[in-house]
């Protein structure tokens, strides 16, 4: 069986990022949790990328050199004025363990099944909607990067039996 990747719910990561002090540092985990970014994508990503009047991201050649636009989430509306990032790959991940150092078995990619995670089973987002949100041409894959915890189960199949 293979291994789920570690999550961290809305709460923890708030608390994190409240702590972050740089604001490219702070809207990078964000675009991570909240638009599902890769490290990679995050790097690339230019203010001639944001369409506030359309209110979307265009991301440009993500994995499989695929563009996708994707809706701006309030949560970093107002940080995408910090882009460009004007660091790399590296640094952002050297970053991402200092300040989730109280998580050491998160990486940034975690984030991007956290906040996929957050939208299934906290906003109740259709998993079709995140598939294109995260850009898997793949339903399969997204289900790997959605989590449902155990109470979560119980509750859905418990109301059905009274």
């Amino acid at each position: 069986m293979k291994k789920l990747p570690k999550t961290i719910s809305e709460a923890e990561f708030l608390d994190i990022i409240k702590q972050v002090k740089d604001n490219k540092t702070k809207i990078a985990f964000m675009l991570g949790f909240y638009e599902g970014l890769r490290v990679s994508e995050v790097i690339k990503l230019k203010p001639e990328n944001i369409d506030k009047q359309r209110g979307f991201i265009h991301i440009i050649a993500g994995k499989g050199n695929k563009d996708r636009d994707i809706p701006i989430m309030p949560p970093v509306e107002s940080g995408l004025k910090h882009l460009p990032m004007d660091v790399g790959v590296r640094g952002l991940q050297k970053r991402f363990k200092r300040h989730f150092k109280s998580h050491p078995e998160l990486s940034f990619h975690s984030l991007r099944h956290s906040g996929a995670t957050y939208y299934l089973n906290d906003k109740k987002v259709d998993i079709r909607q995140i598939q294109q949100l995260l850009g898997h041409s793949r339903l399969d894959t997204t289900q790997i990067y959605t989590h449902i915890s155990p109470s979560q189960l119980k509750e859905a199949f418990g109301g059905i039996w009274g």
